[in-house]
């Protein structure tokens, strides 16, 4: 069995790191991931649960628990974990100059649900049939 002894400390940086990565492509993937249910259809059973959490997170405050999994690895990696939370450590400071505020996380829920809604409307409305056509049934 793998203990934390026996793992290198370069190692543990690099898992950090991944869990950075993974933790990126899925606040990507729950803000914008509606955009494959165009192409892929059976996306939405992922993406729809993922954004769901995503604004659950924003709305309450909660961390994520990516966020402590990374500090963990970064303190048994020999770094310095970080206070806040992955949002504010990553995204924030290339986008917003401004502290983040509560109004922001509740901003950014919104955000995720707003687009995400337009994006599912959109595909409903391309495959529900025209309201103005008759279907026929060709039947004998």
């Amino acid at each position: 069995m793998i203990s934390p002894q026996n793992i290198s400390i370069s190692a543990y940086r690099a898992l950090a790191d991944i869990v950075v990565v993974l933790h990126m492509a899925f606040v990507l993937f729950a803000a914008m991931g509606g955009i494959l249910a165009f192409k892929w259809r059976r996306a939405a059973w992922f993406h729809i649960p993922a954004a769901l959490w995503a604004a659950l997170i924003e709305f309450t405050g909660w961390e994520c628990p990516l966020t402590p999994l990374e500090n963990w690895l970064r303190r048994l990696g020999g770094e310095v974990g970080y206070q806040t939370g992955f949002i504010e450590r990553y995204l924030l400071p290339a986008l917003y100059p401004a502290s983040f505020t509560r109004s922001l996380h509740i901003s950014l829920g919104f955000l995720v649900l707003g687009v995400n809604l337009a994006i599912y409307v959109t595909i409903w409305r391309r495959q529900a049939p025209s309201r103005g056509r008759r279907r026929v049934n060709n039947t004998i």
